[in-house]
């Protein structure tokens, strides 16, 4: 059987005058990866209507390929013709193709009329059309809880993950070689045997992907990755990693619609998050508020040994100025310590506040609504944590 090329581009012009009908590709739906051809009929203002979509070729059939597809000749015996470029073909019975050989359609060569019935072949011959555009919107989730190795939390955490991907064909011959079952004139990717297969690989990937980012990023953070998610998973040398090379098809983009926590994980979470948050609220305490608390520790001891209230209290106060050069420079004296020194009456009487500073208060405010977003505080125990570290 051969295939002639006739035209490239689109039908116009003396093509559109010549050929009245013509078989081409069907409507691609949303998932739709391979399409029956259609008969269709071309008018006199160069539209074309649609007759039949049975796809059925006989020799001087006229085949157009629009831009963005494939299309391959098979019969029972198997596939005869893949063509990769697009434009106008004739289907001959009997000859030899002239493409065979020029890279640019025929790909395969006859498998076989071995019964003919005056000089046509006994075995129907269809045209199907493969589309290479990218096909989006293909639903992932991972049902099972998938294990993450959060640094953040140092610990392996169980999420469950759902979002879309899409995946375009890039090499249509090995696509319908290795991909595509024998005799099919339509596939879609929602088919339940290519879902099925498709979903397990992918999520394995997933895992693989994602975990592969838990040394930089939390797992709040990972929506945001999507783009270095679908390159990992085309990195993977397995599962969907491995589709260019086995089906011809590979995976473009990842949406991630949610990673949420399982709610053992959630309780581990909010755990940690608890003790976080009570020693957060004195981590970050300036040199001198430690210092100062040291003095006063100091003082009292002093004071058990007779100096009395007021002199333990103005003793720690200047030993704070001698561990502190700008306490003691803001005082107007030189910090030292030593016997037998005066203690003079314009020290300040107040004790400084031994809070967090400003800057370090919005830091503990800013985790804490990173952990309500995420579900592990309710709201109440946000507020009654801010309140705490904000001092009101």
């Amino acid at each position: 059987m051969a295939i002639f090329k006739a035209f490239g581009g689109s039908i116009s012009g003396a093509f559109a005058d010549l050929w009245k009908e013509i078989i081409t590709a069907g409507p691609f739906h949303e998932h739709t990866a391979v399409a029956p051809g259609a008969l269709k009929h071309v008018n006199n203002e160069r539209g074309v209507n649609e007759n039949g979509s049975e796809g059925i070729i006989t020799n001087g059939s006229h085949i157009y390929v629009p831009e963005n597809t494939a299309a391959f000749i098979f019969s029972e015996s198997g596939i005869e013709n893949v063509i990769i470029e697009p434009g106008g073909y004739e289907y001959r019975n009997g000859e030899e193709s002239v493409l065979a050989g020029d890279g640019i359609g025929s790909l395969f060569k006859q498998i076989g009329d071995r019964f003919t019935f005056g000089g046509q072949p006994v075995e129907n011959k269809y045209v199907s059309f493969i589309n290479l555009r990218e096909i989006r919107g293909i639903k992932f989730g991972t049902h099972a809880p998938v294990a993450y190795h959060d640094k953040f939390y140092g610990t392996d955490l169980e999420i469950r993950s759902r979002g879309t991907m899409s995946l375009k064909v890039t090499d249509p011959v090995r696509f319908v070689r290795n991909f595509v079952p024998a005799n099919t004139t339509t596939y879609s990717f929602d088919q339940p045997g290519a879902r099925e297969q498709i979903l397990s690989e992918f999520v394995q990937s997933f895992i693989v992907a994602i975990n592969s980012l838990s040394n930089e990023y939390r797992i709040t953070q990972l929506p945001a990755q999507a783009n270095s998610i679908a390159e990992q998973i085309r990195n993977d040398q397995a599962n969907a990693g491995m589709w260019e090379q086995r089906f011809g098809f590979r995976v473009v983009g990842v949406g991630i619609e949610s990673i949420e926590f399982t709610e053992q994980s959630r309780l581990l979470v909010q755990q940690y998050a608890s003790t976080k948050m009570n020693i957060a609220a004195y981590e970050g305490i300036s040199q001198q508020a430690g210092n100062i608390a040291a003095q006063q520790h100091i003082a009292r001891g002093i004071e058990q040994h007779g100096l009395g209230e007021g002199g333990g209290m103005l003793f720690g106060m200047n030993l704070a100025q001698a561990m502190d050069p700008l306490t003691a420079a803001a005082a107007g004296r030189q910090p030292t310590v030593a016997a037998g020194a005066t203690v003079t009456t314009d020290l300040p009487t107040q004790e400084p506040d031994p809070r967090m500073s400003i800057e370090q208060q919005i830091d503990a405010v800013k985790k804490l609504k990173e952990l309500l977003d995420i579900g592990v505080l309710t709201q109440q125990e946000f507020d009654a944590k801010k309140k705490d570290i904000l001092g009101l």
